[in-house]
């Protein structure tokens, strides 16, 4: 039985969907104002596993993961660029289909746009407002009042006297409450905004996810993900605002990865310190940097650094050649490879666990290459199937030891050596063909002389 770490509770939970069978999950996306760094891959790549995951077990998944389109954060960076927030917004959502596409991710089921559902974030605003939830100052702005939340601070598991009186947020004289959070901004001059009942403004952003979430998989449904830096205050405000609208519970399970840290601090613009994803993958492949965040448990911190990346680059490497040179088989059944493997995605998504079953079976399937080939090969295609649920092992084997690496010859190149070393063998030239062989060791390629010719892959 699969079981999920729950945020809400705090403890692994047994995945009991409201519908047999089938998966609700909505996870948050980007606010798409910059480029995507590598702590939005993690929570990318965790939960495109998730679903990738239990689809192969036989769950029908409905993912539905949102763009933030409107946000404070686009209109300052419009502003810096002299541009509009629109094209900003067009410009980083692009960018971020381009980096989904590179890691490899399955495209959502739903991928609402906060803009495009405007009469929903209203609808949603007038049903707090008329539930006493909500309340209208007469600057143009809603908020919503948190005392009115009896359950407020049972994800985070902060107290709200607690955060009064550790209350950091400057004072907002149209604010009943310091702690109240705001539905709906009054516009200001030369920013988008939208007709409502309080005047023409734009929404704030927690209820941007609620509307959305809701309108595409129904009041309560069953996992929301995201970082765990969403848990307080957007993930808190998200169960306030739309338990509070609906009257139904919102989400069944809460599940959170951990931040990427680079020198013990969490990656984020805001600091400064972020890679993204485009500057990993010019240096790394999309299936190391995916290999890299798999090997840790999604709720684990991941630290980053050039060698954790190249040793993820080392360890992919070993599993393609334990698939090497294998004739196509049936996947083996029923082997303790695969139950193994089983148990440890079903707890809680144990991708480490998981990996670890991966490098069993590549030793099985190395000691048995030379003496029973027929069960050698049909071990590699059940690995190859069990990676396939984590995204994994997708590549042609010969194929992944002959991608282009960021340095060092391009395939044409090595080709055309091979062919002047073959001549210089035919010629008896051996001092020149050996000449050639170790100038491509040099190189990170790897020559292997066999009865159908020479092969090559890349080992550096």
């Amino acid at each position: 039985m699969m079981r999920i770490h729950n945020s809400l509770s705090g403890r692994k939970e047994p995945l009991e969907t409201l519908e047999l069978g089938h998966v609700r999950m909505y996870v948050c996306g980007m606010t798409v104002y910059d480029f995507c760094h590598l702590g939005h891959a993690r929570a990318m790549v965790v939960f495109d596993m998730v679903a990738r995951y239990l689809r192969a077990t036989g769950w029908r998944v409905t993912m539905v993961r949102n763009v933030t389109d409107i946000d404070d954060k686009i209109i300052k960076r419009a502003a810096e660029t002299g541009t509009d927030p629109d094209s900003i917004a067009r410009t980083y959502t692009t960018a971020m289909h381009e980096d989904t596409e590179a890691l490899g991710l399955a495209p959502p089921d739903a991928e609402p746009r906060a803009t495009a559902h405007i009469g929903e974030i209203i609808a949603m605003i007038e049903r707090l407002v008329a539930g006493g939830y909500g309340y209208a100052p007469d600057n143009g702005d809603v908020y919503f009042d948190v005392s009115r939340f009896e359950a407020y601070g049972r994800l985070s598991g902060k107290r709200l006297a607690d955060l009064r009186a550790g209350e950091r947020v400057a004072v907002d004289e149209a604010k009943d409450d310091p702690l109240d959070f705001v539905l709906w901004k009054a516009a200001k001059p030369g920013e988008p905004a939208w007709d409502s009942p309080w005047g023409r403004g734009r929404p704030g952003w927690h209820i941007e996810c609620s509307a959305m979430s809701t309108h595409c998989l129904g009041d309560t449904f069953d996992i929301h993900g995201g970082g765990m830096d969403l848990k307080f205050p957007h993930h808190e405000n998200e169960i306030a605002q739309s338990e509070a609208a609906t009257g139904h519970p919102f989400v069944r399970y809460w599940m959170h990865n951990g931040f990427v840290t680079i020198d013990d601090e969490k990656m984020a613009k805001s600091l400064g310190n972020f890679l993204t994803i485009r500057d990993v993958l010019a240096v790394h492949r999309a299936e190391t940097v995916r290999y890299f965040i798999l090997n840790s448990h999604y709720r684990s911190p991941l630290a980053y650094s050039g060698p954790q990346l190249d040793a993820a680059a080392s360890a992919l490497s070993r599993l393609y050649q334990a698939l090497r040179g294998h004739a196509p088989a049936t996947p083996a059944t029923d082997t303790e490879f695969e139950t193994r493997f089983h148990a440890a995605m079903a707890d809680d998504f144990n991708t480490p666990g998981a990996i670890a079953v991966l490098f069993d079976l590549a030793r099985e399937i190395n000691r048995l290459r030379d003496v029973e080939a027929g069960q050698a090969a049909s071990l590699a295609a059940l690995m190859v199937q069990l990676g396939d649920t984590l995204g994994l092992l997708q590549t042609d084997s010969a194929a992944f030891f002959q991608q282009d690496a960021a340095d060092g010859p391009d395939a044409e190149d090595i080709e055309q050596a091979i062919a002047r070393r073959r001549e210089a063998r035919e010629q008896r030239d051996f001092a020149e063909a050996d000449r050639i062989r170790d100038e491509l060791a040099a190189a990170g390629v790897t020559l292997e002389d066999g009865p159908q010719g020479t092969t090559w892959r890349r080992t550096g």
